[in-house]
């Protein structure tokens, strides 16, 4: 079986890129269907959880101090997180102050002294020249004027 299909800009869609596409859109829905399950078990379980809590004290109040703990934990990992960020922003100014702040000085100082080479060459050598052809076709005008050269 051979079909095309064929839209309004004249673009043909061969049968193997139709069933890639309905192939991608099926793994998307599948995917979808597994993070709403996977939201659902989480919200279930959390609820399951909040209701077996408040049924036994006991419980509950190991599973606040295991929290306690984990949070406690977790502000150490932050904090020292935190110090080793502020540590690599201080070698990162320390880099720029540095290094690169020298690198760009020599930059513009070697811009600067070619503006300078340019300025120099300018003067000296190239409206010299620049005269002098304008000079020499005066004459050559001159001499043609007077019938002297022949064009």
């Amino acid at each position: 079986m051979n079909f095309t299909m064929t839209t309004t800009e004249t673009e043909t869609i061969t049968p193997e890129e139709v069933a890639l596409e309905r192939a991608r859109l099926r793994r998307q829905r599948w995917i979808i269907v597994a993070l709403v399950a996977v939201v659902l078990l989480l919200l279930g379980g959390i609820v399951a959880a909040v209701f077996a809590l408040t049924r036994d004290p006991d419980t509950t109040a190991n599973v606040r101090d295991i929290f306690i703990i984990f949070l406690a934990f977790e502000t150490l990992v932050i904090g020292a997180a935190l110090v080793i960020l502020v540590l690599q922003i201080a070698s990162l100014v320390n880099l720029l102050q540095n290094e690169v702040k020298p690198i760009l000085q020599t930059t513009v100082d070697t811009v600067n002294n070619l503006r300078g080479t340019t300025d120099f060459l300018s003067e000296n050598l190239v409206e010299p020249v620049i005269k002098l052809n304008s000079s020499i076709a005066g004459l050559r005008r001159f001499f043609e004027l007077f019938g002297l050269k022949q064009k």
